[in-house]
């Protein structure tokens, strides 16, 4: 089995699924709720508050358990048994980390014997035979490679939880030595605007009140507080563009596509910006773990 998995600071995704990079740990198994793993001799379920950034994920074992929420419920979606699966897992870094993290991040995932865990009361066997890492960025736009290889210079520019990251591609190949990855993602924004709406209005919201307002979802807050909202993320998706242009990133005179779930929430502030003459924006969240598995299975195909 391929299994793909984008590693976001905010959010989880695979092809099928997406999910807040969140979790909560238990000494005894939780009740009210059916979709606890167990691992280790500890109990694990998911949550809506996400991990505190982490520019190495391999420091502890939590972004291994939300891995394995991901390979079960992509098992449990294709229907394969979970008694002793073989897995090879595609996953993606920053391009600015990659080179230095690539090694590390793929050992992460490796274990010397078969993982065993439980998962919605379902005993699961997996052994993981082999960890891809590839490119973020790029890999989201792999599935859109045949427009992307005639254009001579195009930034691809992935605005995440935490991090902008932004790649060079040359007809359509990564160009290495130009990325970078900017603290100016999703999280940094919403921290700020929730400081704001607190000292303006005396009132504390979270990240899913600032998605619902951006996503024209109907909320009970009041006008001034949309306002407050709107006005601190026009403000936001103006400083990521400034801070490309002080990076000599002009896109005025560069073509760009802009990806990943920050993109989609900035979409009417960075198309109505007179800093971009041509965006295009990749509608899938999930975009970053099909290319990954598109990526491994061209790789593997290689191999054979």
């Amino acid at each position: 089995m391929l299994i793909a998995v984008d590693h976001g600071n905010y959010a989880i995704k695979t092809p099928n699924f997406s999910f807040v990079s969140g979790l909560a740990e238990h000494t005894v198994r939780p009740p009210l709720t059916d979709e606890v793993l167990e691992y280790d001799g500890r109990y694990w379920t998911l949550a809506g508050k996400r991990i505190s950034y982490m520019r190495d994920k391999t420091q502890d074992d939590r972004f291994f358990i939300l891995t394995l929420f991901a390979i079960a419920k992509e098992l449990e979606k294709q229907g394969v048994s979970p008694s002793l699966c073989s897995v090879d897992l595609a996953v993606g870094l920053p391009p600015e980390h990659y080179g230095v993290l690539k090694d590390r991040f793929a050992k992460y995932f490796k274990r010397a014997n078969a993982i065993r865990f439980t998962y919605k009361d379902r005993p699961y066997m997996i052994g993981i035979n082999r960890v891809m890492v590839f490119p973020q960025a790029y890999a989201a736009v792999i599935p859109n490679s045949s427009a992307v290889v005639k254009t001579m210079r195009m930034f691809i520019i992935d605005i995440g939880g935490y991090t902008t990251d932004v790649l060079l591609l040359r007809y359509g190949k990564p160009d290495l030595q130009f990325c970078r990855s900017l603290e100016t993602g999703i999280i940094t924004m919403n921290n700020e605007i929730i400081r704001k709406v607190n000292a303006l209005h005396d009132l504390m919201i979270d990240d899913e009140h600032i998605n619902a307002v951006l996503s024209g979802q109907e909320t009970i807050l009041s006008p001034a507080v949309i306002k407050t909202i709107t006005e601190a993320t026009a403000l936001h998706a103006s400083s990521i563009l400034n801070q490309l242009r002080e990076l000599q990133i002009d896109l005025r005179s560069n073509p760009a596509v802009f990806v990943g779930g920050g993109s989609l929430l900035l979409r009417p502030f960075i198309e109505r910006s007179p800093l971009v003459a041509k965006a295009d924006f990749i509608d899938s969240p999930a975009a970053n773990a099909i290319g990954y598995q598109m990526l491994a299975r061209a790789a593997l195909q290689a191999g054979r």
